[in-house]
């Protein structure tokens, strides 16, 4: 079943009241949903977010893959949201509301701070309109979103908790992703958390916060940040990183026949595998 927006709300701050984080998956195609949706499928009662994004929408294309996640979240017995990740395209954004999204991510993080407000206001107030939630990004996190570039984030500025208690109040987000240590994509830099400096966003900001690039982080350091109110985790690496793993080992024996079903089906498991994983390590302890 497709979340109303107030229904992803409440599994957001549900998931912040008791300790554990609403996994957002990113998808690419078909078999990408389906996997999340099987995984999804496989843990009832779980709320998940499927997230259709504006980086992906540019493989597959907006319209395509924003009916594709749509109707796949309607169509199933798990509790999914579909989820804008990253835009920062108040158009594409509306559309995406329009179209019957549960929330959105407005990223100004690239702006400076006062025209990252003033961009981000706009969104929750286009986002009040269509009943859906509005998370928000303040502090640079380093990485790709597509390709894992062995990005490091001990050069670039993290989140301050008092500009981001100024943030949240003046925008009325509902969630804030931040940057405390944590990368897009795998790298082979060592990832160490600033938990301290969570800590302190934990207690400045009153709304839950978001952690990107968890792939491959490890687990104490992950169970560390959703003690830290973190309640929303997104996983792109590790997921893409198990399609084309699955796909490469099947390619040898779907080559000779031309079997490109047997080839995508093994992308679309191995993705259910791996999202499972991770809805496991993101339940309550």
């Amino acid at each position: 079943m497709l979340l109303t927006g107030t229904e992803g709300l409440k599994a957001l701050t549900d998931a912040y009241a008791v300790g554990y984080a609403l996994p957002g998956f990113v998808a690419y195609n078909l078999e990408t949903v389906q996997g999340i949706v099987a995984a999804a499928e496989a843990a009832p009662g779980r709320p998940v977010l499927i997230q259709a994004g504006s980086s992906p929408f540019r493989h597959a294309g907006r319209e395509p893959l924003m009916r594709l996640a749509l109707d796949a979240a309607a169509h199933s017995t798990a509790r999914l949201g579909v989820h804008l990740d990253h835009s920062r395209d108040l158009d594409e954004i509306t559309g995406c509301l329009q179209a019957g999204y549960t929330s959105v991510m407005v990223d100004g993080s690239h702006l400076p701070f006062a025209e990252n407000i003033k961009l981000t206001k706009e969104a929750v107030h286009r986002a009040r309109d269509h009943g859906a939630w509005v998370e928000a990004e303040l502090g640079a996190l380093p990485g790709d979103e597509d390709v894992s570039t062995n990005a490091d984030a001990s050069s670039t500025a993290m989140t301050d908790p008092a500009q981001a208690a100024e943030f949240v109040a003046e925008t009325g987000i509902d969630a804030l992703a931040v940057a405390v240590g944590n990368v897009h994509g795998f790298t082979t830099h060592e990832v160490h958390l600033d938990l301290a400096r969570l800590s302190a966003l934990h207690t400045a900001v009153p709304v839950p916060l978001v952690l990107h690039g968890a792939s491959g982080l490890p687990t104490a350091e992950l169970h560390g940040a959703l003690t830290r109110g973190v309640a929303k985790v997104n996983v792109n690496a590790e997921l893409r990183r198990a399609y084309l793993e699955a796909m490469s080992a099947q390619l040898p024996s779907a080559l000779p026949g031309s079997d490109v079903v047997s080839l995508w089906a093994a992308g679309r498991d191995a993705v259910t595998r791996a999202a499972t994983r991770i809805i496991g390590r993101l339940s309550p302890s």
